[in-house]
């Protein structure tokens, strides 16, 4: 069937913007013999019919993904999670994944830093540096980027309820490297909600730490244009236990919290939506996972469009990062998880992530070995450039199982999101433990099924081997923590302590107001309060939140 002349021109105005945007991929627009248009994006026999069943790559509702030319005009930003120990160490590790071809940042920060509290404090003790990089002010986060050009690497923090602090700091290193703010790149999680669900990392109760959210919101999109100012998860709803269907419901339907919260506040919707981004997990049935990020672009793109009336086509769209599952990973026969974590990053990549991190092998026993972090690094540089799959925008559309299989998703992840509203909304669900309930009556039934053997997951219940020998694993020095108090210690004596004061007290009074508090985080961070202190002034005003209180 011939092309329709709005296809064909549409087609040809969209491979001449990839070209003149991605100079340095040309080649792969051009060099496959019958001419440019011929091999762009949609191969020549597709016809009308099949582009009217399931839209074009690029265009609403976004289910064949958010730009039209895909991974052939530019490959997903490879986004290696990192950081443990100290600043320093960490620093050392962005480098070497740097060196190896990581193409973005991605910081995990330890426990105490999670939850607003600083290396010295009694509630920190042995946690500091385990998990993540201990940062307790700004000198910290100073060593963290030391030589890292954060005007040309695009940064995603894991961070949620202080993600206005470490922000804040981020912003402060990169004025003091002489980037302004306006040209630093990268996402702060800022998603509290899926940590009263699924992950417990909070501090404040839903409603003022929604105000910090909305306030992150104000201020980027004043002063940080490029920067994402959230990243709504629902990789930790699955890891805690959820179904693919779950994932995709309570994930926009803290969405939706968000925005609705944005726009209560005052903030003009195409303003911020467009800076919207989310996280998803990569778990190991294949085309589920690809009709999972299927059906949640074209259900998002909806609910923008039909249900908030966004009308600017960015505010639509489904931009997401992916990691695969940690909760997948064995400690027996970890050479298996090299396979699985393939498997589950090609699901990604075929369902059209914006980036991805790809697990170590050995990250269920320990934090990863830089051996470890180079194989699941080149495990993606191998789809991306051996595979072939990135040659084409999504290359199992049309397919019957994964076309029917994203239906039944959408469907039944809206009929759950319209389950929450009718039941009061997302926070109501929190606080009745509806939400909390559904995830863990799922983890219950996936575990039953392993332990009845109906779910076979090899080398754990199924395919056993007696293992005489242990990998090596990486160990934070125990030292650690006692290096980062003594430092700790030292910002705070070479610190001008009436100025932090005086920081302090500033912020305290715009809390107990209805000013954006993102100016006064930000003047107490340059003059070095730390963290912790910071966290304690908005405890005294905000009070903490406490499950089933």
């Amino acid at each position: 069937m011939t092309k329709s002349p709005d296809f064909l021109n549409w087609q040809e105005n969209e491979l001449h913007k990839s070209i003149s945007r991605f100079p340095e991929r040309k080649e792969k627009f051009t060099n496959h013999g019958g001419g440019e248009i011929n091999r762009l994006y949609i191969p020549e026999h597709i016809d009308d019919h099949y582009t009217d069943d399931i839209g074009f790559p690029g265009r609403y509702p976004f289910t064949r993904g958010v730009q039209p030319s895909m991974y052939r005009g530019r490959l997903w930003t490879m986004r290696q999670y990192a950081g443990f120990s100290t600043a320093a160490e960490s620093n050392k590790r962005f480098r070497y994944l740097l060196d190896h071809g990581t193409t973005g940042l991605s910081i995990a920060f330890d426990l105490p830093t999670q939850i607003g509290y600083d290396s010295d404090h009694s509630m920190s003790t042995g946690e500091v540096g385990k998990v993540g990089v201990a940062i307790d002010s700004l000198a910290d986060m100073e060593t963290l980027f030391d030589a890292i050009p954060l005007d040309k690497v695009s940064t995603s923090m894991t961070i949620n309820s202080p993600a206005a602090m470490l922000l804040a700091m981020y912003v402060a290193v990169a004025e003091k490297q002489g980037a302004s703010a306006d040209k630093i790149k990268g996402t702060i999680q800022n998603d509290i909600l899926k940590e009263y669900v699924a992950r417990g990392t909070y501090i404040f109760p839903p409603k003022p730490s929604l105000r910090l959210i909305t306030n992150i919101f104000q201020w980027c999109g004043e002063q940080t244009p490029s920067f994402n100012t959230i990243s709504i998860s629902g990789y930790h709803i699955r890891e805690a236990g959820s179904t693919a269907v779950q994932e995709v419901a309570f994930t926009l339907a803290n969405g939706i919290t968000y925005v609705q919260a944005a726009l209560d506040a005052g903030l003009e919707l195409d303003h911020f939506a467009r800076r919207l981004s989310f996280f998803f997990n990569a778990s190991s049935d294949l085309l589920e996972e690809v009709a999972k990020y299927r059906a949640a672009r074209r259900l998002w793109a909806r609910i923008m469009k039909v249900r908030f009336g966004a009308k600017n086509p960015t505010s639509w769209m489904l931009r997401f990062h992916t990691q695969t599952a940690g909760s997948s990973l064995a400690a027996q026969q970890i050479d298996n998880n090299i396979v699985r974590v393939t498997i589950q990053a090609l699901a990604a990549v075929l369902g059209g992530t914006q980036s991805l991190h790809t697990n170590s092998r050995d990250e269920a026993l320990s934090l990863p070995t830089e051996e470890s972090v180079r194989t699941a690094l080149r495990t993606q540089q191998v789809i991306a450039h051996e595979s072939g799959v990135a040659e084409t925008v999504d290359p199992l559309a049309g397919s019957y199982y994964v076309e029917q299989l994203t239906n039944k998703i959408e469907q039944e992840a809206s009929a759950l999101i319209s389950k929450i509203e009718d039941n009061g909304g997302v926070v109501r669900c929190i606080e009745e433990g509806f939400i909390q309930r559904q995830i863990e009556n799922s983890a219950y039934e996936y575990q039953q099924e392993i332990e009845r053997g109906e779910r076979i997951i090899v080398g754990v219940n199924k395919f056993e081997i007696e293992e005489e020998t242990k990998p090596p694993l990486l160990r934070v020095d125990p030292r650690v923590e006692d290096d980062q108090v003594a430092r700790l210690r030292e910002v705070k004596a070479n610190r001008n302590s009436d100025q932090v004061e005086k920081c302090l007290n500033t912020l305290k009074a715009a809390a107990t107001g209805d000013t954006n508090l993102m100016p006064p985080i930000i003047a107490a961070v340059k003059e070095y309060a730390t963290l912790g202190e910071i966290c304690d002034v908005l405890r005294s005003v905000f009070g903490e939140y406490r499950e089933g209180c």
